[in-house]
């Protein structure tokens, strides 16, 4: 791109950065200094093309470049979305207040009554709970592996003894009071399936165990920013209420079930969300499968319809996108004005055309569709809702095409059981959720039974349900296999009238199947994971569920909720072929859904999902090394302490203009540069111009010029590092930098303890051990007498080490 002496640096500001590095303030620019010019004669100006460049130095990259690609790599590793918009410290403080309020209530709304009353979210160990070889964590020692609990004998008489939980680490065996173990150790999970430790710790070296949960509480104070920073972003995001429809009374009273108190909660919170709040929505409706999430949907969809605008219910399956539309339809059938709408790609090109249409138009106010509604082609009218269904099934590329959508729409999730990245933004309260967990009065809980495989307990279950006027699913992973298992049980019983239903089938037959199973005329339906979603046969009491082990969590969990809709006992069959080969995550896996057999358990379930694979890609970067360290139960507690006191490591920006450099460098710049550039003047302009802004700028600048007439000098590189300086300084709240002997003085406002959280991140040895604090300056200890050039570039390379700390904190 070249650099014009008729207009400024064109800068490419399309690039997104990081909200909490920068606070731009805008003001009129200041006249370059003197000195960058002092070789440069008066009314010279200059004719060289702009073709003639001058050479790269020979060897390594230099300071600038290698700062430029840290910042990009962490911005590339994080994946950040935001805009880096301006928050001035009484809006932050505000906001602070919001996030602290969400995070109180987060926690004790989504773990119940009897977590209310413990005060929070318990990770820590019951030790009658453990088995011997189990994991722990003991909070001062490290990792260990629990052996037994004994009783020892202190004294004389029946009371003269004590229990003891025993815990071998790598060195020797450690003794802990069974009383203390409440309060000191952790469960060790991790999100492998071996669950072990890399080694234990030695009861001899208590350091190396310090040194393992700093690096640990490090990863943990970048996620609380990375939370903190989606929250933020959110709340500041505007959109009018919604007007509350007149009709709401009336469309509520077509429900033909009496709410249960959950539900009534969650119609609340979902009617404060639209009507009350100036920003869009984003909330998690969790509950089990028929627990009337629907419902909650169909209110927050009459809303927004309501108010003109479109809304989009998004499921996974075709199977799933029937069922919604056969309700939607029907229940806004006296609703003649408002029309409905099918899309996937089961459809006709002419049909899939015709609606897309229609959406663009506005001629259709409620969309339903499986992923194809995320399409690039599809352009909608007025956008106002979108309501995912069963968020778990969508890919990584959907998903974050969902994302997108959250900065501009209201959004309501609803799931059985979250994802992990869902169910941990809604424990931390920075996901808004309601948690439906009361059954409706009519169901009672699936039995559920974990076995090995056998035909006879396969057919014996299916005449159970035969005898009793049932029906039956029977569940395979594949495809493969569907035709033999539908001709062995066929074989048994030639009667009964039996299909095969899955995702390859064309729409058509798949839909034919579908209705003849819901009303009875097929009695047992060998199918794969598709029914898991959408089906709500009250007659289908069985499922046989066989190879158990390729499912996951939330599918067989889905699974079991098709059956038991009604008031009828329902079964739950788990079948595996040899428990000899189940990985230790499969058989933990199977394991929590027989424990997790009563009504309403999902979330609890979800929340044994996290344990078992842990929390997964959060934000871009997965953490797994980071909770190795410590366990994830542990790495939890230290993120929800640090969540609750977040404010204390904020580090507050200051105005780039604020910035005081008084280190004496007035580099001159030579005369063949000078005559290279084709307007310096205005360059220099450009320079400060971007610097003043924000980081990305200074990067984009440099860049580009380093791109148009290659390598500069080392006096423009001075110059350069001078602006990199004060933006950093800007950035990490320091307002003045001097040097006084061999010590330089940078002035700041963050505190103590920020700072050295902040100085335990640099990774240079010599940079972390030559920084200290004094309670408003960070001092550097220079150890040579060395020129103010050279000052320079040490300030530069100190201040690119802290820098590079800083996603680890909160800064406004």
């Amino acid at each position: 791109m070249a650099i014009s002496r008729h207009s400024p640096i064109a800068l490419p500001f399309s690039l997104q950065f990081p909200s909490h590095r920068t606070r731009l303030v805008f003001l009129p620019l200041r006249t370059p200094s003197p000195w960058f010019f002092r070789t440069l004669k008066a009314g010279s100006t200059s004719t060289i093309t702009p073709s003639r460049t001058v050479s790269s130095p020979v060897g390594g990259k230099d300071d600038i470049e290698l700062l430029n690609e840290r910042i990009r790599k962490e911005h590339r590793k994080r994946g950040d979305g935001n805009t880096g918009s301006t928050m001035d410290p009484d809006e932050a403080e505000r906001y602070m207040g919001l996030v602290r309020e969400q995070q109180q209530r987060g926690l004790q709304m989504l773990r119940g009554e009897e977590q209310k009353q413990l005060g929070g979210f318990g990770y820590r160990v019951d030790p009658y709970q453990l088995q011997p070889g189990d994991y722990v964590v003991h909070r001062k020692v490290g990792i260990g592996k629990f052996v037994k609990i004994q009783h020892v004998v202190t004294g004389e008489g029946p009371s003269g003894g004590k229990e003891y939980m025993f815990i071998e680490y790598a060195d020797g065996m450690a003794k802990l009071p069974v009383e203390q173990a409440g309060r000191l150790l952790y469960r060790y999970n991790l999100s492998n399936e071996t669950k072990k430790p890399k080694t234990l710790s030695k009861l001899s070296d208590p350091a190396s165990w310090e040194k393992r949960r700093t690096k640990g509480k490090l990863a943990v104070q970048k996620m609380v920013v990375n939370l903190m920073e989606l929250y933020l972003h959110r709340l500041k995001l505007k959109r009018p209420p919604h007007p509350k429809p007149l009709g709401m009374e009336e469309f509520c009273a077509h429900f033909p079930y009496e709410p249960t108190p959950d539900q009534k909660q969650a119609f609340i919170d979902v009617e404060r969300d639209l009507t009350e709040r100036g920003t869009p929505m984003d909330r998690l409706i969790c509950g089990d499968v028929g627990f009337g999430k629907t419902e909650v949907a169909l209110r927050a969809i009459f809303c927004v319809v309501s108010a003109g605008k479109q809304a989009m219910l998004l499921a996974p399956t075709i199977v799933l996108v029937r069922q919604h539309f056969e309700v939607i339809r029907e229940r806004f059938s006296n609703y003649p004005h408002i029309r409905v709408g099918l899309l996937s790609r089961f459809q006709t090109k002419g049909e899939i055309q015709e609606y897309i249409s229609m959406i663009k138009k506005g001629e259709l106010d409620i969309i339903i569709g499986t992923h194809t509604l995320l399409g690039n082609r599809i352009s909608y009218n007025n956008l106002g809702l979108l309501v995912v269904d069963e968020e778990q099934r969508f890919g990584v590329k959907q998903k974050e095409k969902i994302a997108s959508l959250k900065t501009s729409v209201d959004v309501l999730t609803l799931s059985a059981t979250p994802i992990p990245r869902t169910l941990y933004l809604a424990l931390t309260g920075f996901r808004d959720a309601s948690l439906i967990s009361t059954p409706p009065p009519e169901r009672v809980p699936v039995k559920t039974e974990v076995l090995a495989y056998s035909k006879d307990k396969v057919m014996a279950a299916i005449r159970y349900e035969l005898n009793r006027g049932g029906q039956v699913y029977y569940v395979l992973p594949r495809i493969t296999g569907l035709e033999e298992v539908k001709a062995s049980v066929k074989s048994c019983y030639p009667d009964v009238s039996i299909a095969i239903a899955h995702g390859r089938l064309k729409p058509k037959e798949i839909e034919e199947t579908m209705r003849s199973f819901a009303q009875g005329e097929i009695k047992i339906l060998v199918c794969t994971h598709i029914v898991e979603s959408g089906l709500d046969i009250k007659n289908a009491n069985t499922i046989i569920i066989q190879d158990v082990q390729y499912f996951g969590m939330a599918q067989l969990y889905q699974l079991r909720g098709r059956v038991g809709r009604s008031d009828k006992e329902a079964f739950a069959y788990l079948f595996y072929h040899d428990i000899t080969l189940l990985k230790d995550q499969a058989y933990e896996k199977l394991a929590a859904i027989e424990q997790y057999g009563e009504l309403g358990q999902g979330f609890h379930l979800a929340e044994r999902d996290m344990g078992i694979r842990g929390f997964g890609n959060i934000f871009g970067e997965q953490q797994t090394g980071d909770v190795g360290n410590v366990g994830t139960d542990l790495f939890f507690e230290m993120l929800f302490e640090s969540l609750s006191k977040v404010e204390e490591n904020r580090i507050v920006s200051v105005p780039y203009q604020n910035v005081q450099l008084d280190i004496d460098v007035a580099p001159h710049l030579p005369s063949d540069y000078i005559n290279v550039l084709e307007n310096p003047v205005e360059l220099m302009n450009d320079a400060e111009k971007a610097a003043k802004k924000n980081i990305w700028s200074l990067i984009e600048f440099t860049e580009n010029l380093r791109r148009q007439y290659g390598k500069e000098p080392y006096s423009m590189e001075l110059i350069l590092k001078k602006l990199y300086v004060r933006r950093m300084a800007a950035d990490l709240g320091i307002t003045k930098i001097s040097k006084m002997n061999n010590t330089v003085y940078m002035a700041t406002n963050m505190t103590k303890k920020t700072f050295k959280l902040m100085r335990d991140s640099v990774v240079s040895d010599v940079r972390r051990n030559c920084l200290s604090f004094d309670g408003s300056h960070i001092k550097g200890q220079i150890s040579l007498d060395l020129p103010n050039e050279q000052v320079l570039t040490w300030i530069f390379q100190c201040l690119s080490e802290l820098y590079a700390a800083l996603p680890a904190f909160v800064k406004y």
